[in-house]
């Protein structure tokens, strides 16, 4: 893997490339000569790939690439690189893999095939290596053997370690020497407009104010859709545990906001998309409780005794066993025709949703806070009757009431602005807190699990690791009142006249 940092620039046919010599101080541009290749770039027949800004491609004498989209900031690309060895025509299984969230069931075939003359140029300081590298393009779109079009570019693209400002001051010189723009979209997306130019099938429109029901619905549901499309990727690699954790988050809230406005839904539609994300939900959480729980005890580790840290790696290896067990049923799951049928009907839903008719276009400033009333009537309810004898499992259930609230009330943001994000800011704190707690109750359960089956010395480690998530756990109680008493006041509840 390889995380690509370029910058994209439009030229015209008699553009020249300035002197790169100290564009940065040492700098000299060493001329590598030029090369030729093909590219032959794959996707949906409804170009998913690169309306979402990922590509499936094979180079002559490079084989197949994967990239996918890290973040685009002011013409400059950030991409995640993955390459696979294979013979060209059919892509191989593990590059599609990574980008069967977006093609999910549809076929995969030839695209575009693009002959490249290349010319690069060398960007090195005080002999100490390269920082960058120039490359200009001159790119011809093939129709079978005929040329359909041609367009030159010139990429600056930096190296591993090198810093930012390395690019901005290469691209500052050649902007100089005449640069038309910034070329917002790849090669290939570029060969393919006008159809490639459209969004992707997923796209959060923020709705504006006296924006009718269904423009609201449709903009919480695409959120988390797009969230559970963009971290698929991630989940199958396996190497961040935040994929795991963004996608389960990306359920659970669209889960949530299906509770919110089940009374402006059909029943049954929401009831089934509902039970089929409350399964991949389950999947996902017990690696992400997994990798929380590894996360806390690595934690915990470093405020025992030395002579007790030769002991605890054997209890991350037992964290990591299950972890790496749920992390394959997770795989088989991810690869059931269920969960790309899921992915299809969450698509579907964010395009649209299933609204009864009598709510599609009524204004959602007039009734819409009226939802609010009863996750916070559940909350409020739970929260009273909580003391210092609550259970441990009581505290749960707050916990997860609070997070609807919490949901709701930043599903509600587009129509009443600051004050609900102030509301789910409080909502949220108390959330963390009571997250706080159930996760020393969990890492105390599976410590004491551990401790009947290891040797003395682990059984003692155990314990004294259980003995730091009991004071953590003591901390929360303490601290959750105090979190209810800041969200509860009256003037916090945005929805009320």
């Amino acid at each position: 893997m390889t995380v690509e940092r370029e910058v994209k620039l439009a030229v015209g046919p008699m553009f020249q490339i300035p002197d790169l010599t100290e564009v940065v101080p040492g700098a000299v541009a060493v001329d590598e000569g030029s090369s030729r290749f093909m590219a032959s770039y794959y996707d949906t027949p409804d170009l998913r790939l690169a309306r979402w800004g990922c590509a499936l491609r094979y180079r002559t004498g490079e084989g197949w690439t994967v990239k996918l989209p890290i973040s685009v900031n002011e013409g400059r690309f950030d991409r995640d690189e993955r390459s696979f060895e294979a013979g060209p025509g059919r892509p191989p299984e593990g590059a599609v893999d990574l980008v069967r969230g977006y093609v999910r069931t549809a076929p995969v075939r030839l695209a575009v095939r693009l002959q490249t003359v290349r010319r690069r140029l060398g960007i090195e300081v005080n002999g100490n290596g390269r920082v960058a590298e120039v490359v200009d393009d001159e790119v011809s779109v093939l129709d079978g053997r005929r040329v359909a079009g041609r367009f030159r570019e010139v990429e600056v693209e930096l190296a591993p370690d090198a810093d930012d400002d390395v690019l901005r001051s290469i691209v500052a010189r050649l902007d100089s020497g005449g640069t038309e723009a910034r070329s917002e979209v790849p090669k290939f997306v570029r060969a393919l407009q006008p159809r490639s130019a459209e969004a992707p099938e997923v796209h959060t429109a923020e709705p504006v104010p006296g924006a009718a029901v269904v423009d609201v619905v449709r903009a919480s549901i695409a959120g988390s859709a797009e969230r559970m499309l963009r971290h698929d990727a991630g989940v199958r690699l396996g190497e961040d545990p935040e994929a795991v954790h963004q996608a389960r988050v990306a359920t659970r809230r669209l889960r949530s906001d299906l509770r919110t406005y089940r009374s402006l839904l059909d029943p049954s539609w929401v009831a089934d998309l509902r039970e089929e994300l409350e399964w991949f939900g389950r999947e996902l959480g017990t690696v992400r409780d997994l990798d929380v729980l590894d996360e806390r005890l690595r934690l915990r580790i470093r405020s025992l005794p030395d002579d007790d840290v030769e002991a605890a790696p054997k209890l991350l290896d037992r964290v990591r066993t299950e972890r790496d067990a749920a992390r394959m049923d997770l795989m088989s799951a991810m690869r059931e025709p269920r969960y790309l049928s899921l992915l299809d009907r969450v698509v579907a839903a964010a395009a649209e949703p299933a609204v009864l008719p009598e709510f599609t276009r009524r204004p959602a400033d007039e009734f819409m806070g009226e939802l609010m009333e009863g996750p916070w009537a559940h909350l409020r309810r739970i929260c009273r009757e909580l003391g210092p004898a609550s259970t441990d499992g009581e505290l749960h259930k707050a916990r997860i009431r609070a997070k609807r609230v919490r949901y709701a009330a930043e599903a509600m943001t587009p129509i009443f602005g600051k004050p609900a994000r102030r509301f789910a800011r409080r909502a949220a704190d108390l959330q963390t807190v009571l997250g706080e707690h159930q996760d020393a109750v969990v890492a105390i359960a599976w410590l004491r699990a551990q401790a009947g089956g290891t040797a003395a010395r682990g059984a003692f480690v155990a314990g004294e690791l259980a003995g730091l998530e009991h004071l953590a756990q003591s901390e929360a109680r303490s601290a959750w009142p105090g979190a209810w008493k800041a969200l509860r006041p009256k003037k916090y509840r945005f929805w009320r006249p």
